[in-house]
Order: C-alpha cells, then structure tokens, then sequence
C-alpha cells in the first residue's frame, strides 16, 4: 500500500508511525482513557484491509480518529486531533523558518536567482524578502482558499506576487501621472511639493516622485518624457530673461539661452538616472521603471521633447560606469520609443532620434520599440478612435478608456490590479491529447483563475486612500479625500486585472505535433486556446464590471517553477517537459529556427490577442557595426507588430577587461570566454530576461533558457 502525502508525493505504508502517534497521544491522557497496545494493531490490522493501492494520509488520519471513538476513547481522540492540528502548524511553520534560515544564511538557490534585478545578499532585499516570506505565509494559510494554493503549488496556476498580498492595498503597476504631480503640485510624505520652475528641478522632482509611487505598488512603473518638456521652455525662458536684462541682442540672447539649456538638459537627465539607479525603494531594489519617448504626445512642446529624448538616448549609449569605473548596460531606467510618421522615414524631421535609437539599442539593448501605426489600430477606444500609449512597466498595457468627465481617452493615472497565470502545458498534457477533454479541463482551470483573480480583486476593493496618499490623494493615480475608498477605480474600465497564461508553444506542440508557428494545424488550435482566453475576460468583464485582460505573463523565475511540476507531474515527455523551463506566453520557442521578419510577423497575430500584455523581441548578434540592419528591423516594426525589441549582448568581465558576450558552458555556469573567470561578482552580465534587462543572473531553467535561444538576424547589411 502506498500513501500520498499532503505535498504529493507517494511514499510506502508504514504502521509504526501510527504506533508512535497513537502512543504519543496516550501518554497524555489518564490511564482509564489510554488505548492498549492490542486496539492500536487492531486499528493498523483494519487499515491494512482495506487493500487500497493507494490512500492519502489525512483519511487515515480520519479512520484512526474514528476507530478511537468506536472504543469509547473520547479523550484520547480528542488528544490525538490536538496532535494532528499541532503538527499541521509546526509543519507551515518550518517551511516559514527554514525559508527565512536559507535567506539570510545566503544557502537557497531560489533566493539568490528569484529575481535578476535584486541581489538577496544585501540588506535592503533581504528585509523585503523576510517581509515576502511573512506575506505569502499569511496568504497561504489565511488568505486564499485551499484550492487556488493547492493549484499554485502544483504549478497548474500561478498566481503571482504573493510576497506582496497579505497587504491589502498594493497593486501591480501603473502609469504615473507625472504632469498632475509637476503642474499642479504634491504631497510626498506629508511635505508639499509646489510646481517647479526649471527641467532640472522638474527631473528630480519626478525622480522622488518614482520612488514613493514604486515603494506602495510591486510592479512596474512608467512615465513620459513630454510631461517634463514644459519645464525645459520655463528653463529656457529664465536664460532669455537674464540675458535681456544684461542687454544683449536678441540673437546673442537666443545663442547663449540655447547653450544654457541644453548643459541644463544634460545634467538634469544625469541627475535623473543617477537618481533611479541609485535609489532603492521598499521593494529592496532601484525602481522598476520605464520611461516613454513619444513625440505624438504634445504639438506645443515636440521640439522641447526632441532635446530630451536625444540627451537621454546619448548618455545610454555611454552607459554607466560600474564600480570599477567601467561603463556597462544598466538594467533601468527601460526606454520605450514610439515609432510614428514624424521619425521613421529619412526624411522625417526627427529621423536623426531613429538614428540615434538604433545606435542606442545596438549597444545597450534600449530602446524597445512601439509602433503608433499597429497601436492605433488595435487600440480603439469607445468613441471609435485608435490610440497610442506606453506600456506599465515592462509589458502590461491599459485597455482603451474614455474620461466620462471629459470625454478624452485617458492614460496616465490608470494601473493593473494583478496577475494570475494558467499553465497551458499542464492543461493539455491533463487532457492526454483528447481535444474534448482538453477544452473541459482548459474551462474549469480558467474558472480556478478566475477564483484566484476575485481575491485579487476584492482584496484590493478594501484600500482606502489613506494607505497610500502619493497614490491615491496626490496625483499619481487619482485625487481622492482623505478615507476616500479606491472602489470605483477598481471598476468601470478604469484599471485593469490580467489572465496571464504561459507555454503556448508546449501546449499546441503536444495537443497537434506541430509548432504553433506551421501556418496550419499548429496556428490553428494556438488561435483558438488564445480566442478562448479573450472569451472568458469579455464574459467576465460583462458581469461583473471589472476589465478583464489577457497577458502574456512574463515568468522570469517561475518558468523553472512550472518546468519542474510539469516533470512531477508528467515525467520527462520528449520536446515537452524535457527542458528546464517553458516558452513565455505566445513566444516562438527560443530554439527554433526562425528568421526575424517571420517571426515578428507571426507574433503579431498573437500580440494583437493579448491586450492586457505582450512583448516580441528578435535576438541578435552584435550589431554596432552594422547599424543598418538594426535600422530595417526598426522599420519593420513599425510597418507589422505594436510592440518589439532587439536582444542584443552587452556584457564585462571586470578581471581581464574582456567586454564582448560572457558565455554559458554545458553545466549551466556563466563564464569569461578570454579569462575563464566564473566569478558572479566580478562578470557583469547583461540579458533580456522577459522585457526588463536583467543583470544579477538567473536560475536553472531561465541560464538554460538563455542558452538555448538561436539568431534571428545574421550580421549581414541587407538594406
């Protein structure tokens, strides 16, 4: 007889440890009370008969709670109940210790590699962590129904940032309002900010402003650079004044006001990354930030904007230097440029900022790149108007939104309430390849994420604006009074909520034998998962209110997490479950041969039916040389895909100086290729790990997912 455990796994029958928990229970109760030694066999003996292959552990616990009552030994079933509760506590509160014994000893893999822009060694991480650790323990075992735990740890859902949930008022991530804050003022921890009067006041105000919105959220964050070009005019202005007032001529006037302006341009985007970089908020970790170049957002300010976008993509060709004095691709701020018709033919007048975009992303992997044409026209909002806006973060996108006050799409201020993701190869290999049964089980674990997302939700519909003030009182999202309830935001189309799903490639791959990249069978039925998915938002949406929105989810560590339950599960299945981790959202697989045109082309299809997030991206080899290529991949997007970016490779080693791609041997370890060096600490390594660039290294599955991933692009100049 075999017996499953509570975490899963079978282990053999064994009756002596009925004995000694049967005898345990004994000893503490009085002797007129205590079971004999012949009734303890007599109720392993009644196990025994059953003959059940398999039993789980807690009906046995059941039977002998039972059989003690049968004998009249009321106390000691009672006693025996105690002790099984007991050990139930102990139990979640070893994992608790141990979990918190193996971060701070610096002992676990997954601590270390959790995520690949925190470093656990260090204080700040390790305190959001210990708090993470309470979190999901709290989460766990109070907070969400058994069920959705149950599916999370099997890895048949996912549901994302628990560290985070026993806190009801923190949400995912966001658009700030960053020209409420600036034009109209706020308020940061009880301080009031009044509007600046110059950019570089303005860049640094804005960059206080990231850090307190990015300490009371957990995911990404995003702002615009329009909002800071007005300031650049009022510097601009005051230069002009000064030197009127010295009575120059007004050419001198102008000469001299220029150059002022653009030395205050680049000190105040220094002073900007120096201060996003450096800063660590509540998260343990500099700001998870965006910001957005797109020229289209202002008529009045575009040549103010111009001059910002061009010194913040100049000092990111330059980089950063490391502590060795070394400039390195940093992984924040992300750049986000938006292709449109004012810079992406040469004789565009902003043709020069595409120019320099490309050089910038050939070098140090940004700007990613959206393309207004493809975003107006998924994007079409209530009044029939299409829309282009920056992603949250890394890849989470608002749907479209219409203000009833002004009757004007609106953007910045709006936020995502949470993720849960299903696991679409675990759906398919459940159904055995039967489609009928497929679709069943695909019905019943979206209803099992829809469960998990409710608690999201209602967990989030208990905040109050007095949890966050920076949030919610001034500006960044909304400006509500005081003990004002974030309800109605929840509601309405004004934020959102994410379906995540993961391995789609898997899941086609194993249902129809083909990839969903064959242009038949494959694509077919990847579709059809995909419409499935919109489906249930727009069911759900309709019922209750809330927006609803699949996402293509971007599982950094817990592509390994689902590769892992997936082998518990299934075994080791051929070109399934064979690998350490599965393939992001809708992504072509990384080892599969694919030129970049074809695959941008085929994502966009699935890109268009991911609404609530989608990211694509060709890896290249080194292109700074041949500027070129960057250039027609650029153009490409533009014409074919909303949202794309180039994987190039941009690494050091810090012991010989090498500073060309640090590679990865057949154990899954980084090394220099000019050194040898293996030393994590002194090799700075720089990869897109799901849409942020990631530079504090990876666990085993994500190392070999990086490995594995082929060229879409050779190094020849084909334009």
């Amino acid at each position: 007889m075999k017996i499953i455990k509570r975490d899963g796994t079978i282990v053999a029958y064994d009756p002596e440890k009925i004995r000694k928990a049967v005898q345990k229970a004994n000893t503490e109760v009085n002797r007129n009370q205590r079971v004999t030694k012949e009734k303890i066999e007599e109720i392993i003996k009644y196990i025994q008969e059953l003959n059940k292959p398999r039993i789980l552990v807690e009906d046995i616990q059941d039977i002998i709670e039972e059989k003690l009552m049968e004998f009249g030994k009321y106390q000691l079933a009672k006693k025996y109940i105690t002790y099984r509760y007991t050990r139930e506590l102990i139990r979640k509160a070893n994992t608790t210790d141990q979990s918190i014994k193996e971060l701070i000893e610096g002992e676990n893999d997954y601590w270390n590699n959790e995520n690949s822009n925190k470093n656990a060694k260090v204080v700040t991480t390790q305190r959001d962590y210990l708090a993470g650790i309470t979190s999901t323990d709290i989460t766990r075992r109070f907070l969400l129904p058994e069920d959705i735990v149950k599916a999370h740890d099997e890895g048949i859902i996912h549901f994302h940032d628990a560290d985070y949930f026993a806190q009801n008022a923190l949400h995912n991530c966001e658009l700030i309002n960053l020209e409420d804050m600036l034009q109209n003022g706020t308020i940061i921890n009880g301080v009031m900010i009044e509007k600046p009067h110059r950019f570089i006041t303005a860049a640094t105000i804005a960059t206080q402003i990231i850090l307190a919105v990015t300490s009371s959220s957990y995911g990404g964050a995003t702002i615009t650079l329009s909002h800071l070009a007005p300031f650049v005019r009022a510097s601009y202005e005051q230069y002009m004044n000064k030197y009127k007032e010295r009575g120059l001529e007004e050419a001198t006037c102008q000469a001299y006001a220029k150059q002022d302006i653009k030395k205050e341009i680049a000190d105040g985007v220094q002073t900007f990354n120096y201060q996003v970089n450096s800063m660590t908020n509540t998260n343990g970790q500099a700001p998870f930030l965006s910001v957005c170049m797109y020229l289209g957002e202002t008529e009045e300010y575009k040549e103010e904007l111009a001059m910002i976008i061009e010194e913040f993509l100049n000092q990111r060709i330059l980089g950063f230097k490391n502590e060795k004095g070394v400039y390195i691709t940093p992984a924040f701020p992300k750049l986000l440029y938006v292709l449109e018709e004012d810079n992406i033919h040469k004789k565009s007048k902003y043709w020069y900022l595409t120019e320099l975009a490309a050089k910038c992303t050939a070098k140090r992997m940004v700007p990613d790149y959206i393309s207004e044409k493809k975003m107006k026209e998924l994007k079409i909002d209530k009044n029939g108007n299409g829309n282009c806006y920056p992603c949250m973060g890394c890849r989470s996108f608002l749907t479209p939104y219409v203000d009833p006050k002004t009757n004007q799409p609106k953007y910045y201020g709006r936020f995502n309430q949470g993720v849960v993701t299903i696991n679409l190869v675990d759906v398919a290999l459940s159904s055995g390849k039967d489609k009928d049964l497929f679709w069943d089980i695909f019905e019943q674990r979206l209803e099992l994420c829809h469960k998990a997302l409710q608690a999201r939700h209602q967990r989030l519909s208990k905040a109050t604006s007095d949890v966050a003030p920076i949030l919610w009182q001034h500006g960044a999202l909304a400006r509500l009074k005081k003990g004002e309830s974030i309800h109605e935001l929840l509601h309405n189309g004004y934020s959102t909520i994410s379906l995540g799903y993961a391995g789609l490639y898997e899941c086609v791959k194993y249902m129809t034998g083909h990839s969903h990249t064959d242009n038949g069978e494959g694509k077919e039925f990847a579709l059809q998962v995909m419409k499935k998915l919109n489906a249930k938002c727009k069911e759900w949406k309709e019922a209750e209110n809330i927006d609803y929105s699949v996402y293509g989810t971007p599982i950094e560590s817990t592509t390994y997490k689902f590769a892992k339950c997936l082998k518990k599960r299934f075994g080791e299945v051929e070109g399934i479950t064979d690998r350490d981790y599965i393939t992001n959202s809708y992504h072509v697989p990384v080892f599969e041969e694919i030129d970049a045109f074809t695959k941008l082309k085929l994502e966009s299809e699935f890109q268009e039916l991911s609404p609530g997030g989608a990211i694509s991206y060709v890896e290249t080899p080194n292109l700074q040389n041949n500027i070129p290529a960057v250039i027609q991949i650029i153009k490409f997007i533009y014409d074919n895909i909303m949202y794309a970016e180039l994987n190039t490779k941009s690494d050091y080693c810090q012991k010989c100086g090498f500073d060309g791609e640090i590679l990865i041997d057949e154990n899954l370890e980084w090394y220099c290729p000019n050194c040898g060096n293996r030393d994590h600490n002194t090799l700075n390594v720089a990869r897109r790990t799901c849409g942020y660039i990631g530079s504090n290294f990876w666990n085993k599955g994500r190392t070999q997912e990086i490995k594995e991933r082929v060229l879409h692009i050779d190094n020849k100049d084909d334009e």
